[in-house]
């Protein structure tokens, strides 16, 4: 693994030096997702994301998860990739513990319909409680249903009310925030203004076909031109970071915007 922009020091590739890499901002919330595409765009083969991964960017996915307070994630994703629970790694135990973080990151799942399997480990084998969100018109007996295992967050009528869920769970204390998808869910946090940070491994394949984008959504109404922060390659795969404009109220020592 060789990191072609950015200067983080260390021995690439090894878990210490990819939590330095990946670090989040020390204060504030963050929302950072991770996705993965093909040269072509492809934000799926054969119907998961799975088949454009590689060994280095399912490193870097643990990693991240690692770092996060809780994971993003729409029910479509939840039900095509077959979602479990957050896990605990030992060797991220002290940095979470210190941090002030649960020994996992929390599963959040975004769901107008709550069309959930509530029999799914997700739901009931979860080292920490599963939080769904949803709106305030969902079905009743869904409703009731999914919060015998799961804490619920109504958040909007209709639709999920996007900057509101992200609010609730800033007020939670999960302030380390990472989406993975799918790109509908992750083309309303870029439309909603929500996203400070994607992180897109690029696969070394031409797939064709007719999957979506990894932001498959409404049009960005303000479209912003995102900041380059590293560049990092393995075997073909590229594994980047961008970052929205700096804000003028975050300090340029942030980890995540040097």
């Amino acid at each position: 693994m060789e990191q072609l922009i950015g200067n983080t020091p260390g021995t690439p590739g090894t878990l210490e030096w990819l939590a330095q890499a990946y670090a989040y901002p020390s204060e504030g919330p963050w929302l950072r997702a991770n996705m993965v595409a093909s040269l072509d765009g492809a934000a799926r083969l054969d119907g998961l994301s799975d088949g454009l991964s590689s060994a280095a960017d399912k490193r870097i996915f643990g990693v991240l998860r690692a770092l996060c307070d809780v994971v993003l994630v729409g029910a479509e994703t939840v039900r095509a990739e077959g979602y479990r629970p957050g896990r605990a790694r030992k060797e991220f135990a002290e940095q979470r513990a210190a941090a002030g973080q649960l020994p996992a990151p929390v599963i959040a799942v975004v769901t107008r319909s709550l069309d959930l399997d509530l029999s799914a480990p997700l739901f009931t084998e979860p080292l920490v409680p599963t939080v769904v969100i949803t709106t305030s018109d969902a079905p009743a007996d869904r409703l009731a249903r999914t919060a015998e295992v799961a804490e619920v967050i109504t958040a909007g009528t209709g639709s999920v009310d996007l900057p509101r869920a992200v609010g609730a769970l800033t007020e939670r204390g999960w302030r380390r925030q990472l989406s993975e998808g799918g790109p509908r869910l992750l083309g309303r946090l870029a439309a909603d203004g929500l996203l400070d940070e994607l992180c897109l491994s690029v696969a070394p394949l031409v797939t064709g076909g007719d999957s979506p984008r990894i932001v498959n959504g409404p049009q960005v109404a303000d479209v912003r031109r995102m900041r380059l922060a590293s560049l990092i390659e393995e075997e073909g795969f590229l594994f980047t970071r961008y970052l929205r404009p700096t804000d003028p109220d975050r300090s340029p020592s942030d980890p995540a915007l040097t």
